[in-house]
């Protein structure tokens, strides 16, 4: 049968409308049950029993074309939805970007561990932080007159320039980049850290979506290490596990792993583990 909706065939000589493969009807379907928020389709798609729309069940025969006019409108409210979600997201971007890239109205200072401090404001780091509004909505803090000063040694001057600009629009700077340089993998590895330490959990997702899509036999041992650390890195952790197994010849003999090894006694513990398992199973294969 030839579908009306797949066909190859030309539009002008294509069956009638309701003519339709068992594939896009599955497809339909299954489209029409996500919309309508999870619910599946009633029966098993043979006789009247129709299908399931946003609007509910439909008998006729033209339930197929109803059922699918309806999801397309569906589907245009959601293309609408979002470009309006992205209009707002940029519109505050823009604005929190401006305001901490032209220091207007600063009140605190951020101090790196080294270079210049950074002004910023507290409401924004207090509202993007747990860890910063207890520090900075303190009955002391509160009392203290504007440019008191709150410390990052950990972030060096680049990493922390980093951290305050996500942290105002909420986007990683390109020059936290793992596929770049070494310098970008220690920013990503230091705001991913930075993300676990003061809370800030979308920073965390961010820094291991980049980590994970760089993974190579390269910097596999550098990530495994950093994703130790970090109380949301389990993914992460598991990913460069992976690599390093996979890779175990390369990795284990090159000179970075003995000083991995001295630095890390637990992981290695379970690199071994995992090379056994992959041995035994291997064998049971």
């Amino acid at each position: 049968m030839d579908c009306c909706i797949c066909g190859p065939m030309a539009a002008i000589y294509r069956p009638p409308r309701n003519t339709i493969c068992s594939p896009c009807y599955e497809g339909s379907k299954a489209i029409i049950a996500f919309l309508n928020d999870g619910d599946h389709a009633a029966g098993d798609g043979q006789g009247d029993r129709g299908l399931v729309t946003p609007r509910g069940l439909i008998k006729h025969s033209d339930s197929s074309t109803k059922g699918m006019r309806e999801a397309w409108e569906q589907m245009k409210e959601m293309r609408d939805r979002e470009e309006a979600a992205n209009q707002r997201a940029g519109f505050l971007e823009q604005g929190f970007g401006a305001a901490w890239m032209e220091g207007a109205h600063t009140d605190i200072l951020v101090k790196p561990g080294n270079g210049p401090p950074i002004p910023a404001h507290k409401a924004i780091l207090a509202a993007r932080s747990e860890v910063f509004h207890h520090m900075l909505c303190s009955d002391e803090c509160k009392a203290a007159p504007a440019g008191g000063c709150v410390s990052l040694p950990e972030l060096a001057h680049d990493e922390l320039s980093l951290f305050l600009a996500f942290l105002y629009t909420g986007t990683l700077d390109a020059a936290a980049s793992a596929t770049a340089t070494s310098a970008s993998e220690r920013r990503l590895h230091a705001l991913l850290v930075a993300a676990d330490k003061y809370d800030v959990p979308f920073l965390g997702r961010a820094c291991e979506a980049r980590l994970a899509a760089a993974m190579d036999p390269a910097n596999a041992l550098r990530t495994l290490e950093v994703a130790d650390r970090v109380s949301s890195g389990g993914a992460l952790k598991e990913r460069a596990m992976g690599t390093v197994v996979e890779h175990a010849e390369q990795v284990v003999f090159s000179e970075e792993y003995h000083d991995f090894a001295v630095r890390n006694a637990g992981l290695c513990v379970e690199i071994t583990r995992a090379l056994l398992a992959k041995a035994a199973g291997a064998k049971k294969a």
